[in-house]
């Protein structure tokens, strides 16, 4: 259980072909996110908070295309605006490609940041803010 009741997800699977590239990709832009590597072992990554390893996020490789996970949006809490925006900076220096930079959204109350991993996923940045105001 987290401090508001039970997780909504305990872990997340993501297949992909390109191993090397996507594990390069994720383990540099979720670090600015506190998000570090945990478990690994051949053609598995995992990732969780450090010092908990729920909720996590696990690369899988797999060799068929048609097994490979698109289509995928997920969006990553942070704690500060700089958080998202190292995010960005780290994502786009490994192999992402930007969807929309660092930018406060209104019609979310969050600053935001949207990247594509290696292979399209869209993959978000955000701290929810108080009525445009700041981190809530």
């Amino acid at each position: 259980m987290s401090a508001h009741g039970p997780l909504l997800v305990h872990h997340l699977g993501v297949f992909v072909t390109d191993f090397a590239a996507a594990e390069e990709f994720w383990t540099a832009a979720l670090a600015p996110l506190g998000i570090v590597p945990g478990y690994r072992a051949d053609g598995l990554a995992e990732y969780w908070h450090d010092g908990h390893d729920t909720p996590s996020l696990a690369l899988q490789h797999v060799t068929d295309p048609a097994a490979e996970t698109r289509g995928l949006h997920l969006a990553f809490a942070a704690r500060t605006h700089t958080q998202v925006d190292a995010f960005h900076r780290a994502a786009l220096a490994h192999g992402g490609a930007d969807r929309y930079a660092p930018r406060h959204w209104e019609e979310y109350r969050a600053y935001c940041a949207f990247v594509s991993d290696p292979v399209g996923n869209n993959v978000e940045a955000l701290v929810k803010e108080e009525r445009g105001v700041g981190p809530v």
